[in-house]
């Protein structure tokens, strides 16, 4: 099946995203190009290393290009201090060079980890995305942003370092456990509810074609989120305007991170989730969105199986004690804040959120508190 492919433009340095399915078997020929000598490093993790790693190796192989591998522990505490440490030692020890490429082999927090890595070691080196969660190849693949967690809150280290290439196969979503596709599944959605109502209806009949494994419908959407990814990008690589708009419902959700720790009691896209419900909760609370806009968001949502408040009882995160007054706290060192106010994502409805650096404290603490009740 031949790819399909997405040129983000930006002035200095545009790159391609390839989506297909089975385009992990081909990787090594699509690879090999880019490279200034037939030599890379895949860094991964232990759940990819287990399901899908043989297949990347297998196909750099085949393209007589030497490789090492580097397995890094899952999950979210690995995007820290002491990793990115050990990390960079280790691309050291193997004598990688500057003009060399590393490979990103994984989701989300594998690939800002390495992309925060590539743009360190050696004042920059060029990195590849090959992107495994749902989560990944609809957003956090695209765009260079990378960094590591701060005990104070998520992403608050890292840098702009755009990849030399994407590529998305789609095959590797069956591999994934149900909930790291819906949380994946939320991100998705993000890219309606900013500014395409018409996509966000179609997810409202196509969703569950997505989560049941719907290789043809996953494509389709995973090319959407990608287009419209690569557009904002472009207009504003580094998130002075428009960009900050991908944000929606995670000024929110990062703070539910920040609270539980970055454990497994959530992941990232089920924060997303729940932050998005608030964002429209607290847009309907101002008297910006209809209500039944907001009431429509928590319904899809919902039926998709995504948590949307803090006190579902059937999730992990109701087992953890939190209060209004501490989230509110987590918020207040988020990125957008500027002159000491938090930049908020809103909605006027369906398709139509801005940005609003004029929220009341006491409005924020009160969705909060309405989403732990």
């Amino acid at each position: 099946m031949s790819s399909q492919h997405i040129t983000v433009s930006l002035k200095d340095h545009s790159y391609d995203i390839h989506v297909s399915d089975g385009l992990l078997d081909r990787a090594g020929v699509i690879i090999s190009p880019l490279l200034n000598r037939p030599r890379t490093v895949i860094i991964t993790d232990e759940n990819v290393a287990r399901h899908q790693l043989p297949r990347l190796e297998k196909s750099l192989q085949k393209a007589n290009i030497a490789f090492d591998t580097i397995v890094l522990p899952a999950g979210e505490a690995t995007k820290s201090f002491a990793q990115m440490e050990a990390l960079l030692d280790q691309l050291l020890r193997l004598r990688l060079e500057r003009r060399d490429k590393i490979i990103a082999f994984g989701g989300g927090v594998i690939g800002d980890l390495v992309g925060f890595c590539a743009s360190i070691y050696q004042r920059g080196i060029g990195f590849i995305q090959i992107p495994t969660t749902l989560l990944s190849q609809v957003d956090s693949s695209v765009g260079g942003k990378t960094g590591i967690n701060s005990p104070r809150g998520k992403n608050l280290i890292g840098s702009f370092h755009q990849p030399d290439l994407v590529l998305t196969d789609v095959s590797t979503l069956d591999s994934l456990p149900k909930r790291q596709l819906l949380s994946g599944y939320a991100e998705v959605v993000k890219y309606g509810l900013i500014n395409d109502p018409e996509f966000f209806h179609w997810l409202e009949i196509n969703g569950p074609e997505i989560i049941a494994g719907n290789h043809n419908v996953q494509t389709d959407a995973i090319l959407s989120c990608c287009r419209a990814k690569a557009a904002v990008v472009a207009e504003d690589e580094k998130e002075h305007g428009a960009r900050a708009l991908l944000n929606l419902g995670h000024t929110f959700g990062h703070a539910l991170e920040a609270e539980v720790g970055y454990s497994d009691h959530l992941f990232h896209g089920e924060a997303v989730a729940i932050g998005m419900v608030m964002a429209f909760d607290l847009s309907v609370k101002m008297g910006l969105c209809p209500a039944e806009d907001a009431n429509q968001v928590r319904d899809h949502l919902e039926k998709i199986s995504l948590p949307t408040r803090i006190s579902r009882s059937d999730h992990p995160i109701s087992q953890v004690d939190m209060t209004a007054d501490r989230l509110l706290d987590h918020t207040r060192h988020d990125k957008k804040i500027a002159d000491g106010r938090v930049t908020f994502v809103l909605a006027s409805g369906l398709g139509r959120a801005f940005l609003s650096p004029d929220v009341d404290p006491e409005d924020v603490k009160h969705i909060f508190q309405l989403a732990l009740d």
